[in-house]
């Protein structure tokens, strides 16, 4: 059974996450409250946020319309499912690229792949996000190898997958990169199921394949 004054604290803390423009915090406003859901991280850190809001925040993460509805189904709550909750919906995806400079790996992607900043956080900074179009991708500083050896371009392990809508789409974005001197682990080629793809290796060498 939860406890009404831990879930108020709970409330708080991500009041005060939200006013210290903690940005992982934005990611579970916006897919727990619907006024918040259609627009960026940076806005939801820029819009209005209160304590009850905070408090819907609480509620809808346990399967509850509002704070009102939680504080009164709260005490009816076991260990089984309720009935009444919805079927939980994956709104969106964000891979993570583990990454030994987020200064260097912004410089990377926004001048060589067409994405713009969304957010860095930390001073130094350990964290951020890059956005092109509906592709998110996240970044997390790390100071040592995270892979064994050449593992990742031995085995081709893709750090994300990124698609368009059709082939002349995957060739122009191609040519571009390939103007921009980006370095490919593959270069365009037709799948054997009808695709066209190209592999992109990042200055970490992350594997990041594009498909049409």
């Amino acid at each position: 059974m939860p406890n009404i004054e831990n879930l108020k604290k709970q409330a708080k803390q991500y009041l005060r996450w939200h006013h210290e423009r903690y940005h992982p915090v934005a990611a579970q406003i916006g897919a727990a409250l619907p006024r918040f859901r259609h627009i960026g991280d940076v806005q939801i850190l820029e819009s209005s946020f209160r304590l009850a809001d905070a408090q819907e925040l609480v509620a809808r993460q346990m399967g509850f319309d509002g704070w009102q509805a939680l504080k009164s189904g709260a005490g009816a709550m076991t260990d089984e499912p309720r009935r009444t909750t919805p079927h939980p919906v994956l709104s969106s995806i964000s891979a993570q690229l583990f990454v030994a400079n987020i200064k260097s790996s912004c410089d990377f992607y926004t001048n060589k792949l067409g994405f713009a900043v969304e957010f860095i956080y930390g001073d130094p900074p350990y964290y951020g996000q890059i956005i092109r179009d509906n592709a998110r991708l996240a970044m997390r500083l790390v100071f040592e190898p995270v892979f064994v050896g050449d593992v990742r371009k031995r085995e081709h392990l893709l750090s994300a997958s990124i698609t368009v809508a059709t082939a002349n789409e995957i060739k122009q974005l191609f040519l571009s990169y390939q103007a921009a001197g980006v370095s490919f682990h593959q270069t365009l080629k037709r799948e054997p199921w009808g695709a066209r793809s190209f592999i992109v290796s990042d200055p970490d060498e992350n594997l990041i394949l594009f498909a049409g």
